[in-house]
């Protein structure tokens, strides 16, 4: 394990930004390939971070923005395994830097600049990178969407995986979707003898419903976490209509209706001042066993459009990204769907910038990790494309990984004739 310290942490000039350095030494996380050298910190602002050198360092920074994202204070934690799970970069002799942001909750924009904050404490610390690239996991594909467009003269490349890229306006709706289908069904959340309130605030301030609470509501209602023989008919048919409605996969169903809990509370409260982002007045629902008896039960909101206008201003990608973007998403992602990359394809095209835009598909049915090889020929093809001008495609990016196997285990999957329909195929527009 090693040791080492980052001397005197220079803040980057910015305004109302603190100047006091702060320093920390620290071992690298378990896992971490021998011989690397490893940083950790707390910047001006109050995020945390976590960087690390390989040994035979080639002059790439890899920059991550997180996904999540996280609610309530950041924790330094939340780095260190992030740079774990991405050790596959120190293996391919890049460096990596990540912050934690310097608050939880849904705020695009200021971790954009957290992020760009760690990049220049990374120049002025260890030394300046040959190139970097900026790489956005889920939520944090957003976090590298709109970084790349604030920060243009930064980032050589950017790298979306898993990405959650519709913005905050378009890639959310499904959530409010699944909570009045869900209150449509199950009339638990809240409980009938619990105060009332618009299901788009998630929650209302001061609300004590616990996780494991809802996820006990949702199996007394579907018995999703029982076998399925050991379902009623009745929690049987509730949770096919759900599933089939909303079209979200069993394995997720907690994960979404948590994020329609309380980062809608975030969203309502923290960002908007307490107004509406999301609504379905016009949406049909369609799947039940009577979707007129649905349609007429479903409870209906109205968006505010100095909301959504705020939202958006913060949370939506403009696609005017003028150096090259490489994606890869799985083609059965649970979290982030597939089809949002369509909806980032159109962003970009509008925004004139889709010659910059390489999307790519692989046959995973996870969200927060592919495999080893795809990263590694992610990056190959992304730094190729930055040094000499060879645009990859989805084949090329196929033979890539093919030939990095040996190297970095197996585990190549990309599907070269995938396209992803447009999301109003998955989720009904507004």
């Amino acid at each position: 394990m090693k040791y080492a310290l980052l001397p005197g942490l220079l803040a980057l000039a910015c305004s109302g930004c603190s100047t006091q350095p702060t320093t920390l030494s620290a071992p690298c996380p378990a896992g971490i390939p021998a011989e690397t050298r490893c940083f950790s910190g707390k910047d001006s602002a109050g995020a945390s971070y976590w960087i690390a050198q390989p040994s035979a360092w080639n002059g790439v920074l890899v920059l991550h923005a997180h996904g999540g994202p996280e609610l309530g204070e950041p924790k330094a934690e939340r780095s260190a395994e992030d740079l774990k799970r991405w050790r596959v970069m120190l293996k391919a002799g890049y460096a990596w830097a990540g912050s934690t942001y310097r608050q939880g909750g849904v705020a695009v924009r200021a971790a954009a600049e957290d992020t760009e904050r760690l990049r220049t404490i990374f120049t002025e610390q260890v030394g300046k990178p040959r190139l970097t690239i900026l790489h956005g996991q889920s939520w944090g594909a957003s976090v590298a969407a709109v970084g790349a467009q604030m920060f243009p003269k930064s980032y050589d490349g950017v790298l979306l995986t898993s990405g959650v890229l519709g913005g905050g306006t378009k890639s959310y709706d499904f959530r409010l979707d699944l909570r009045v289908v869900y209150q449509a069904l199950c009339a638990n959340h809240p409980l009938p003898d619990e105060p009332a309130y618009p299901l788009w605030q998630g929650l209302p301030l001061g609300a004590t419903l616990t996780r494991t609470e809802l996820a006990a509501r949702v199996d007394q209602c579907t018995g999703l976490r029982l076998k399925p023989g050991e379902r009623s008919a009745e929690q049987q048919q509730k949770l096919d209509t759900l599933l089939k409605v909303v079209r979200i996969p069993e394995r997720s169903l907690i994960g979404h209706l948590n994020w329609a809990t309380w980062h809608f509370q975030d969203v309502a409260f923290k960002r908007v001042g307490g107004r509406n982002v999301f609504g379905n007045v016009n949406v049909r629902y369609a799947g039940s066993p009577d979707d007129a008896k649905l349609n007429a039960k479903v409870q209906r909101y109205a968006a505010d459009p100095q909301a959504v206008a705020q939202f958006a201003a913060d949370t939506d990608p403009g696609g005017r990204i003028a150096v090259p973007v490489l994606s890869v998403h799985a083609i059965d992602d649970p979290v982030a769907f597939v089809e949002l990359e369509s909806t980032f394809h159109d962003t970009m095209q509008k925004a004139g910038s889709a010659g910059h835009l390489v999307q790519s598909f692989t046959d995973d049915h996870e969200h927060s990790y592919l495999s080893d090889p795809q990263y590694a020929a992610a990056m190959q093809a992304l730094l190729a494309w930055v040094e000499r001008g060879e645009k990859p495609t989805p084949q090329t990016l196929a033979t890539r990984c093919a030939t990095l196997e040996a190297a970095f285990g197996p585990g190549c999957r990309f599907v070269p004739d995938y396209r992803s329909a447009p999301l109003s195929q998955r989720v009904p527009p507004r």
